[in-house]
């Protein structure tokens, strides 16, 4: 159907994206970001912090993640 692709762009911050698709932090969480549950974390270090700096941080692979979100029907943006 009129299915819209939710977006995901790489260069905005873990605070934005989570503020557009609450639901990002559920996925994040499973995909080991612990601590993005923490609402002090989002409100700190998410400002500044984006997916790919947090995912060299705790190791996660790009690819994974990006494959995760794939999954859950959003499309990721590079730019």
């Amino acid at each position: 159907g009129g299915y819209m692709n939710k977006k995901i762009n790489l260069s905005k911050s873990v605070y934005e994206i989570c503020t557009e698709y609450p639901e990002v932090i559920e996925i994040m969480k499973n995909l080991g970001f612990d601590k993005i549950t923490n609402p002090g974390m989002l409100n700190t270090a998410g400002r500044f912090m984006t997916i790919s700096k947090g995912a060299a941080m705790k190791n996660i692979p790009m690819d994974r993640i990006k494959e995760e979100f794939a999954k859950k029907g959003y499309e990721i943006i590079e730019k």
